[in-house]
């Protein structure tokens, strides 16, 4: 993995709660809260400089179209926030995802390192297929009385993304601490 394992430390205790909270609220409301995701862009922004400090750290060289930038990667990471939620939001005017999906990742995406995308998306598969399992069985089981009222049981056309994209941001970074470089 190309996540440092130091920052996927300093990260996990600030990301986690909210990771879990996104995931509750979307079972619960259909809805991803924006205070999550700002809170998270926030952590990113604020946890960023102390692991990714822009004033300590070489400057990588990336070509965008014809120019030729150099920026801290601190920078860079921040600057997934606004290639994704571009993304995001033309997937979203298209329908093919919610307007808190789109915003979740956005906020997420600074927390990935861009050599670890194949390894996201493969943790995001299967969390997303194992979050559509575990909910479709619980929605036919007793178990479902435990939280009777969640808006995401009577839904049968969507699905609370919410659920397996905080799990995927959780897992990719709890994998960071034990096999990061």
């Amino acid at each position: 993995m190309d996540i440092p394992a130091q920052a996927a430390l300093w990260f996990i205790p600030f990301v986690l709660p909210i990771c879990f909270y996104v995931a509750f609220t979307d079972l619960r409301d259909m809805l991803i809260k924006n205070h999550a995701v700002v809170a998270l862009t926030f952590v990113f922004l604020l946890v960023g400089l102390f692991v990714l400090p822009p004033w300590s750290t070489d400057w990588t060289t990336a070509n965008i179209g014809p120019m030729s930038l150099s920026l801290p990667p601190y920078v860079w990471h921040a600057f997934h926030i606004v290639v994704i939620l571009i993304f995001g939001i033309l997937l979203n005017a298209v329908g093919v995802m919610g307007a808190g999906d789109a915003k979740f990742l956005a906020a997420a995406s600074p927390f990935v390192w861009v050599g670890d995308v194949r390894l996201i998306m493969f943790i995001l598969a299967a969390t997303t297929l194992a979050a559509y399992v575990t909910h479709r069985l619980v929605k036919r089981t007793p178990l479902r009385n435990i939280a009777p009222d969640w808006e995401s049981w009577s839904k049968t056309k969507h699905f609370p993304m919410g659920f397996p994209l905080g799990g995927t941001l959780a897992i990719y970074l709890i994998l960071g601490t034990v096999y990061g470089s």
